[in-house]
């Protein structure tokens, strides 16, 4: 049996919006030296670094390291959409658990733009030319943003196939609200109720509202990955490992399907959590506390079922219940989620992880979930990619 890796540092900066940031390797240079104080280790002891980052020139993890020291360790560079933070997360636990290294750095950043997210590189073939066909056929509307189209589409197929209510978005919105308020790292941290959100401006009739949609977000985050032996040796509080961690990219059934949901990875990340449960002996019950990619409500609704946190159909169900909050089944987005925590691309993986480590430390504080002991961690990127990591306290 592999040796597991351990986490035993996490940090981040608070998020914040485009233009109101400091630079990117600022940011990066902050959260890293967080997540070393956190753990009480010198940057000399790290062996490898993984950075991630989606908006940048060619070796920005390099630039972002060099303040806090230059070492001559590997750095690679890491960009994979919206799951480039858990990527890194992913690369340097391997790295662990296979023995290569005993120490290794996870780093995820974005100095994001105001607006829609939109191509960089207009003059070559967009990776996502056959997603934005398909969207085209399923859901039209070519003056809504490629985003919206794919997130709301995949929404509103839900809506159509079990009557899935509008307002059952905007309930899952006021909720991550409720949580942000209590995350002083959050951009967003004023409580909105579901009435709020159903009244925002109106961004697709009958599918979405502004306020279901996360914001363009500037931040940063890291965590420090090592091997049991090097936590006993350094003294490192290892409390928490990663008992299993999928990583899975779209199969036939993305385009085949002729479903939204499909277009947004649904069976990419049932894939991803199906193999994390296995490895991990445990099923989706056994679970405490949840961070879930919501860079939409509608996200948020058909990962619960993805996840198996509730069955296919009764995510309506599910959040009517309050099952996906304080005093349910399963608290998901303690944190405030991408929908109000904020979602800078490259750094939400690390994020999210931050605050699972934090939950099974007994460290988070007004969010605390009382008694976590497993953790589950989704993070998505369309193109594709989705890792999904169970944490456990140890």
């Amino acid at each position: 049996m592999k040796d597991k890796a351990y986490v035993v540092g996490v940090g981040m900066v608070p998020f914040q919006k485009p233009g109101k940031s400091e630079s990117y390797d600022v940011m990066a240079t902050a959260a890293t030296r967080s997540a070393l104080a956190d753990a009480g280790l010198a940057y000399d002891k790290v062996e490898q670094a993984y950075v991630g980052y989606v908006y940048g020139d060619s070796t920005c993890g390099q630039r972002a390291l060099y303040h806090v020291g230059m070492t001559g360790i590997p750095v690679l560079n890491v960009n994979n959409n919206c799951s480039t933070g858990s990527s890194a997360l992913f690369l340097a636990r391997q790295a662990v658990e296979s023995g290569a290294v005993e120490c290794a750095l996870a780093l995820g950043f974005e100095q994001m733009q105001p607006g829609a997210i939109g191509a960089m590189f207009t003059d070559r073939v967009s990776p996502f030319a056959a997603f934005d066909e398909e969207t085209d056929d399923l859901v039209g509307n070519p003056d809504i943003p490629l985003a919206l189209r794919y997130f709301g589409g995949a929404g509103k197929a839900h809506m159509e196939e079990f009557g899935t209510p509008l307002e059952t978005f905007a309930k899952i919105r006021a909720k991550s609200s409720r949580h942000a308020a209590k995350n002083p790292v959050a951009l967003f941290r004023q409580e909105v109720t579901a009435d709020d959100v159903m009244a925002a401006q109106v961004v697709w009739p009958g599918v979405m509202t502004k306020l279901m949609a996360c914001p363009p977000t500037c931040g940063a985050a890291a965590a420090i990955v090592c091997s049991k032996a090097f936590a006993d040796k350094h003294g490192l509080d290892s409390s928490v490992r990663i008992a299993a961690q999928a990583m899975t990219t779209d199969g036939p059934e993305t385009f085949n399907a002729h479903d939204m949901r499909e277009v947004v990875g649904f069976s990419m990340a049932k894939r991803a959590a199906d193999q994390v449960y296995e490895a991990a002996g445990i099923g989706p019950k056994d679970v405490d506390v949840v961070e879930l990619h919501d860079c939409f409500a509608h996200n948020e609704l058909i990962t619960y079922e993805a996840l198996g946190l509730c069955a296919r159909g009764d995510a309506a169900k599910f959040v009517d219940d309050g099952d996906n909050t304080y005093g349910g089944k399963y608290v998901t987005n303690p944190s405030g989620g991408l929908l109000s925590k904020g979602h800078p691309l490259g750094a939400t993986g690390l994020a999210q992880c931050t605050e699972l480590v934090q939950q099974l430390r007994g460290q988070a504080d007004a969010r605390q979930v009382d008694g976590a002991r497993l953790a589950l961690q989704h993070n998505l990127g369309l193109g594709g990619a989705c890792v999904t990591t169970l944490y456990e306290k140890v």
